[in-house]
């Protein structure tokens, strides 16, 4: 009887809707940053860009709209359903997965949809899948649970999720069932807690790490070999300035970790809503009325300043000039890899730098 009333409540709802180890920098790296000049980088967004940000506000509208009608219908807060569909949307990029079409990420091979022996690979009969114990349900009303319609999946995933019930305990042991992966039910947790804090999914604005009035250079230092402690890649980008120059956070994110790294000194990492892990090392100190493990950052927020701190047991600092080195991983759900953050610097100072003259 529960789920012919849910099923009545989709119908009528649907309706209205429409479907470091460093190296000693060179003298270019050492040198001050120049005077902000214009270049032809540096120009006003253009038509195209503009159409791109109010078409990603139109999908996110759309994305939010799914959210707020699924949760009415279960009872599972709207920010938990975007926090499962945003680690999905990582997910698919990370594993190089097909995505699925529309505006919702959350992904369902054939087999969890229709069931392990159900000889129909694309089967939308809903009693069909049931019995063969696929997990596939009808969301929309129409009468076929179709792995196609992204309220379908969507639906599909808060019934699964609602099969120990919508308090927070409940829904991190149905994260648990699904997933079978402690850090996938850490990511999804930590992405609730953004879209909670702010009530909006347009949480994906970056900054500069620095302000873009002091003195600092930077160049691409990825991948190059570091020797202490080990032979080792160099995994981030040295910015190198002054003793401390602010440093800002870039994104949105939670702070994930944040103390003495042998290697980094005093360091700081923030996991964004992208799955990405930014990592601050080499501070001199952190901005500890605001920041803490655990706690919410918004981009331009200062986290901390530039020192140069590390290579020992804690408080060693001074073994090379102060500078601050900033890395980006990835997750892939089971580890985080590194990739290079210089092309995103660039473009992140190069956007501020144009929000200044505006």
């Amino acid at each position: 009887m529960k789920v012919l009333r849910i099923r009545k409540l989709v119908t009528l709802l649907c309706s209205t809707m429409l479907v470091c180890s460093v190296c000693i920098p060179s003298p270019a790296e050492a040198a001050p940053a120049a005077p902000a000049e214009k270049s032809a980088n540096d120009k006003k967004p253009s038509a195209k860009q503009n159409n791109a940000a109010n078409g990603m506000k139109a999908v996110f509208a759309e994305r939010k709209d799914l959210f707020d009608k699924v949760s009415a219908l279960t009872g599972i807060p709207w920010y938990y359903l975007a926090a499962v569909d945003q680690y999905e949307r990582t997910m698919n990029l990370a594993k190089k997965r097909r995505a699925p079409d529309g505006v919702v990420a959350i992904y369902f091979n054939e087999l969890q949809w229709g069931g392990m022996l159900n000889p129909d690979h694309d089967d939308t009969n809903a009693q069909s899948i049931a019995l063969f114990g696929g997990i596939g349900r009808d969301g929309s009303g129409d009468g076929a649970a179709d792995r196609t319609n992204p309220l379908d999946r969507l639906f599909t995933m808060a019934m699964f999720l609602l099969n120990k019930g919508s308090a927070q305990d409940d829904l991190r042991i149905g994260l648990w069932d699904y997933y079978q992966n402690t850090r996938s039910v850490e990511r999804i947790e930590q992405f609730a807690k953004i879209y909670a804090k702010y009530d909006t999914l347009d949480l994906h604005q970056h900054c500069f790490v620095m302000p873009v009035g002091a003195d600092y250079s930077y160049r691409s230092t990825w991948g190059a070999s570091r020797g202490w402690g080990g032979y080792r890649i160099h995994e981030g980008t040295d910015l190198f300035a002054g003793y401390g120059v602010p440093v800002r956070s870039a994104t949105y994110g939670v702070v994930e970790v944040m103390g003495w790294n042998p290697y980094g000194g005093w360091r700081i990492g923030i996991r964004d809503l992208n799955n990405v892990y930014h990592y601050y090392a080499h501070l001199s100190g952190f901005n500890k009325k605001e920041v803490r493990q655990g706690e919410i950052v918004e981009p331009g927020q200062v986290i901390g300043w530039v020192g140069s701190s590390g290579y020992g047991k804690p408080g060693t600092s001074g073994k090379f000039p102060p500078h601050l080195h900033y890395g980006l991983y990835r997750d892939n759900g089971l580890t985080d890899w590194s990739f290079d953050p210089y092309p995103h610097l660039r473009k992140w100072e190069r956007e501020e730098r144009m929000r200044r003259r505006k």
